[in-house]
Parts: structure tokens; C-alpha cells; sequence
């Protein structure tokens, strides 16, 4: 009996850890626990109610979704899944939303053995929740794993994990035109390693927080700065997959040009500081006339999912779209230059300053950007037709 209070002792705690819910939702879901204890322990109890938990389909969290920015917003619910030691993942489970334990040599705290994803979920206007081209995050962190020495969830289970992580929070999902959820799957060493090798044990896990536009500029034109001294990622390096490695190097020189007053900064190749790279967080697209064009993904370049979904839509609307090497001096000559990315969006980019000198774009309803940013959009919420399968229903 003692140490049954105790466990129950220690639920109570947990619920409230990373919780945004009102005092009220509170006391309703500890009392679900409470209610069930008789039946089974406290663990058993709170698995149960996450598995009854269930939102009606224009029931919303207390939001204030008008003022909605890209800041961590916890959400009720997170899905963990562990690796064993075969090499395959386990079958996985919902859990509170709350901190997670970690041996102190676990390889992604010693060794940087870590991956992550993003993604999103939208709300149509009927209520019914979508996500767009899951499957494309699955495989490229699939990918990312091989690189990296880790085992990885299949296509299958990364969805199921997606899928179960939103309805569960499905009340944190935005109204239609009020922003998305955004949803992070991690993939990480959580086993102890004391000498360089790979993690003797992983964990998967997905989170989720409502969001709205990521850069501060909202949806106004973004000012970006050529970083010259610092290198984002190097031939042979990890710069093509999601690991965590790749974003606090980048901090030091973001850092600089936000305190400069820019938006975020441009990176050039390691080997001869002249060929555009990708920003620090998404990648870059320049326009002329006709002609859009995008670095090349060859190993130092993330490929992401909304960049590959631009050149597919770009290509359907008779734009030609190359992926090559871009000289820096290029920038000069551009009409328009977008940004993109899950977490940006399509972001147009008003002016790029390089070697001192201020380059200016044209931004605006009657661009390119504009364009390719409202067909993406239109396709992610559900206000365009879906003729290629990207779309993914949550029942």
C-alpha cells in the first residue's frame, strides 16, 4: 500500500511537469488516474486514460491563437518508443508530456548520437486533421540513422508514432488559418557509452507545440547576411542528414547577424566560399525570369521535404527548375530569392547583404514566391486538391 502511494505520489507530480492545461483539465485527468487505481498501479491507471482520451473535433486547448508565434508550447501527450536489443524498435506507447531520463554516458549527451525531424498537421475547415508527406521524414531519417551508426523506426511505425502523437494532442491543432502543429520526432543514443562507439540502446520519441510563423518577420520579406568566416557543414561531414550535430555550430554566427539586425544568415561551401549553400535552418531557391534555381543536395545540403515539394510544384506550373552549384555572384543578378523549409514555410527574402554591398528583391503578390508559397499551402491544408498523395488523413 505504501509504496503504491508513493508511485501515485510520483504520477500526480508528473502531470503537471511541461503541462499548458487549465487547472480544471487537471483534476479531471488526475481523477481519471485516481478512479482506476483499485483496478491496477498508478502506471497501469494513467496509460489507461491516455488511451480513453479523446477530443471532440472543434474542441480547442486555451490558446490565444491569434498571437501565435514559433515558440515551444507543451502539448498533453508525447510518444516514446525503445530499441532492443536486436536491433529493432518495440512496439511503442503515448506518455505525459514531461522530461525524459537519461544516463549521464548516454551517447547522445557524450557523443552527439542524434537525429530529428519536423513535421506538420494541419485542421481543415471540417474539423479533420492532415499531415503532409510523412513518409518523406521516415525515409530521410532512415537515412540520417545509417549515417550516424543508429537503428531507426520503419516507415510504418514513424507514421503510426506521427498519427498517435497528434490525436492524442489533437486539441492543441490550430483553427483552419491560424498556424499548425508542429510535430518533432527525435531519434536518439539513450544508452550509456563511456568510449567512442555507437549507443548500446535508442530511443524514439515525438513532441509536439502549436505554431504559427517562425521568423519574427512573420510574413514581411526576410534580411539576410552572407556569412563568410563560419562554415555550416563540410565535404564529408554530416551536413546532408537531420543530426543534431549540424545547428549549435551555427548559433555563433546567427547570433551575430540577428544582433546586426538580419534575419538569419547565408552560408557559402567550405572548399571555395563561393557557392551559396543553404541557410541555417532551411534552404534557398533564386529566380530569373523563367529559371529557379537551388544548390544542389549532394552531402552538404539538407533535402528537405518542403524543397522537394517546391520543385515538383514549380515544375507543374511550366517553371524550369535547376539544381546545380550557385555562385555567390549570382545573387546580383536574381529577380526573387525564397526560402524554404517545415518550420519557414515559403519565406521571401527582401535583401541579401554580401561582401558589404545590399542586394534588394522583388517581394509581393505578383511573384513566383507568392505563387509556389499559396499552391504549397493549398495543398497542406486541404484547400487545393491533392492529385500527388502527399496528404495523409488522422481519423
Amino acid at each position: 500500500m505504501i509504496q503504491r502511494t508513493t508511485r501515485l505520489h510520483k504520477l500526480v507530480r508528473s502531470i503537471g511537469v511541461g503541462s499548458s492545461l487549465s487547472s480544471s483539465s487537471k483534476q479531471l485527468r488526475v481523477h481519471r488516474c485516481f478512479s482506476s487505481v483499485a483496478a491496477s498501479n498508478a502506471e497501469q491507471a494513467c496509460e489507461q486514460s491516455v488511451e480513453s482520451y479523446n477530443v471532440k473535433k472543434n474542441e480547442y486547448a486555451d490558446v490565444d491563437w491569434d498571437n501565435l508565434g514559433f515558440g515551444l508550447t507543451p502539448t498533453d501527450y508525447m510518444y516514446v518508443m525503445k530499441c532492443s536489443n536486436n536491433g529493432t524498435f518495440e512496439q511503442g506507447q503515448l506518455n505525459r508530456y514531461g522530461n525524459i531520463e537519461l544516463n549521464p554516458a548516454a551517447g547522445v549527451l557524450n557523443y552527439g548520437q542524434g537525429l530529428y525531424e519536423g513535421t506538420k498537421a494541419y485542421r481543415k475547415k471540417d474539423g479533420n486533421l492532415i499531415l503532409f508527406r510523412p513518409d518523406q521524414n521516415a525515409m530521410r531519417m532512415q537515412f540520417g540513422a545509417e549515417r550516424m551508426c543508429m537503428p531507426s523506426p520503419s516507415v510504418d511505425q514513424f507514421i503510426d508514432a506521427v498519427k498517435q502523437t497528434v490525436q492524442a494532442n489533437k486539441c492543441w491543432v490550430p483553427p483552419p488559418g491560424k498556424g499548425s502543429l508542429y510535430i518533432r520526432p527525435l531519434l536518439i543514443g539513450s544508452g550509456p557509452i563511456l568510449g567512442l562507439a555507437p549507443s548500446p540502446e535508442y530511443t524514439f520519441l515525438v513532441y509536439a507545440s502549436p505554431v504559427r510563423n517562425y521568423f519574427k518577420e512573420g510574413s514581411a520579406p526576410l534580411n539576410i547576411y552572407v556569412e563568410e568566416e563560419y562554415d555550416r557543414a563540410s565535404r564529408g561531414g554530416a551536413g546532408g542528414v537531420k543530426s543534431i550535430t549540424n545547428y549549435a555550430p551555427v548559433l555563433k554566427a546567427l547570433l551575430r547577424a540577428k544582433n546586426r539586425g538580419f534575419s538569419d544568415v547565408l552560408y557559402l561551401d567550405s572548399v571555395n566560399n563561393k557557392n551559396l549553400e543553404e541557410v541555417s535552418s532551411c534552404n534557398i531557391f533564386i529566380v530569373k525570369g523563367n529559371l529557379i534555381s537551388t544548390p544542389a543536395a549532394v552531402g552538404t545540403i539538407l533535402p528537405g521535404v518542403t524543397r522537394r515539394s517546391i520543385i515538383e510544384i514549380a515544375r507543374d506550373l511550366c517553371y524550369q527548375v535547376e539544381e546545380r552549384p550557385i555562385p555567390v555572384d549570382e545573387l546580383s543578378e536574381a529577380d526573387e530569392v525564397f526560402c524554404t523549409g517545415t518550420a519557414v514555410g515559403v519565406a521571401p527574402v527582401g535583401s541579401i547583404t554580401c561582401h558589404g554591398k545590399r542586394m534588394e528583391y522583388k517581394t509581393g503578390a505578383q511573384t513566383v514566391c507568392t505563387q509556389l508559397y499559396s499552391t504549397l499551402v493549398g495543398i497542406q491544408t486541404g484547400h487545393i486538391e491533392d492529385k500527388k498523395g502527399w496528404i495523409v488523413e488522422i481519423e
